[in-house]
C-alpha cells in the first residue's frame, strides 16, 4: 500500500469534519486561560478545546482502512489513543473545574510509566523488535544493545516525548507546526526501513496535523488541548520505538526538547536563585515576553524544527 494514502486519509478526516466538530466543542466550554501567562492570552479564553480529536480520527482512519493487518500499526495507534485519552481526561478536568490545572502531574507521569513499559514488552515481545536501538551518526557501529534497561528508556521516551509536546503547545499552530515537521522524518525513515504501513501511519498524524493546522494558525479557531498534544506525542514517541530510533528522535525533536529543558531550568534556577532565568517558560513564552510577535515565534520554532529534521536526515547517512 503506498503510504501516501494514509496522509490523504488522516488531512481529510481532520480536515473536513472539522467545523461539525468544532461546533461539537463550542458546547462543552472554551479553553480555561493562565492567569499568570502573557497577558495576550487572556483574549483566547473561551476558545473550543480538545480539537486533538480530529488527529485520532485522521489515524484510526487510515489503520482501519489500509494498514488493519500490521501489528506494529495498532501498536502505534493504541500508544497514541491511549495517550490521547490521558490527555482528554486532563482537558476534561480542566473544564469541567473552570481552570488551567488538570490531572495531577504524578498522575499523570505514573499512567506515561505504565504505558511505557506496556510498550516496551509489546515491542520486544510479540513484534520481535528486541532490544537494539539504532545510534545516529554511525555512533558506536549505528547500533547498542540496551538489554534491560530498554524497559527503563522506552517508558521515558515516550513520557518525556508527550509532555514536550504538550509544552510546546502554547501558540497558535507551534506544537502542530513541529509535529508535522517530525512525524514526516520519522516517515522517510520507516520507508528507508521498508516499513511501508508504518510510513503510511506516521504520514496519516501528518496529514491530520495538516488538516487541523488550518483552523489552529494564528488566530487559532480551536485548540488541540491537551488531548491532542498527547496523541502527538505518544505517536511520535511509538514510532521511534517501532522503527527504533528512539535517540534520533531527541535530535528530530529537537525543539521540542529545547522547550522541555527551558521549563525545566527555569523551576531549578527559581528554586536555587530565588529569581527567574528566563522572562517566562516554556521558551516560546520568553521570546513572546521579550516583544517578539506570537506569529514571528512560531515561525522561527518551526524553521528550528525544520532544521532539526534536515541534521536528522544527514544524521542517517542519506546525505554525504
Amino acid at each position: 500500500m503506498n503510504p501516501l494514502w494514509g496522509a490523504l486519509v488522516g488531512f481529510g478526516f481532520a480536515f473536513v469534519p472539522a467545523p461539525l466538530v468544532l461546533s461539537g466543542l463550542r458546547r462543552l466550554g472554551g479553553q480555561p486561560i493562565r492567569t499568570d501567562g502573557p497577558a495576550t492570552h487572556l483574549v483566547k479564553a473561551g476558545t473550543p478545546t480538545m480539537g486533538g480529536v480530529l488527529f485520532v480520527a485522521g489515524l484510526v482512519a487510515a489503520v482501519v482502512l489500509f494498514f488493519r493487518q500490521d501489528p506494529p500499526a495498532w501498536t502505534l495507534a493504541g500508544v497514541a489513543v491511549l495517550s490521547g485519552l490521558m490527555g482528554a481526561m486532563d482537558d476534561l478536568r480542566k473544564l469541567r473545574r473552570r481552570q488551567s490545572l488538570g490531572l495531577k502531574a504524578r498522575h499523570k507521569l505514573a499512567l506515561g510509566l505504565v504505558m511505557g513499559v506496556a510498550l516496551a514488552a509489546v515491542a520486544d515481545g510479540p513484534l520481535g523488535l528486541s532490544t537494539w536501538i539504532h545510534v545516529p551518526f554511525g555512533i558506536a557501529g549505528g547500533r547498542v544493545d540496551l538489554g534491560p534497561w530498554y524497559f527503563v528508556v522506552v517508558p521515558l521516551v515516550l513520557v518525556a516525548t508527550t509532555n514536550a509536546v504538550n509544552l510546546a503547545d502554547g501558540m497558535d499552530g507551534l506544537a502542530g507546526g513541529l509535529s508535522l515537521i517530525a512525524l514526516t522524518l520519522f516517515a522517510a525513515v520507516a520507508v528507508g526501513e521498508g516499513e511501508t504501513d508504518m510510513a503510511g501511519c506516521a504520514l496519516a498524524a501528518a496529514g491530520a496535523c495538516a488538516g487541523f493546522l488550518y483552523y489552529n494558525v494564528y488566530p487559532a479557531r480551536v485548540f488541540m488541548g491537551d488531548l491532542g498534544a498527547f496523541f502527538l506525542g505518544g505517536a511520535l514517541a511509538a514510532l521511534a520505538v517501532l522503527t527504533r530510533w528512539e535517540l534520533l528522535l531527541v535530535l528530530v525533536g529537537l525543539v521540542f526538547v529545547l522547550e522541555a529543558l527551558s521549563d525545566i531550568v527555569q523551576v531549578v534556577y527559581f528554586r536555587r536563585r530565588g529569581r527567574r532565568l528566563l522572562r517566562m517558560a516554556p521558551l516560546h513564552h520568553h521570546f513572546e515576553l521579550g516583544g517578539m510577535p506570537p506569529q514571528t515565534v512560531v515561525y522561527l520554532f518551526w524553521a528550528g524544527g525544520l532544521l532539526a529534521a534536515l541534521v536528522g536526515i544527514w544524521s542517517l547517512g542519506w546525505v554525504a
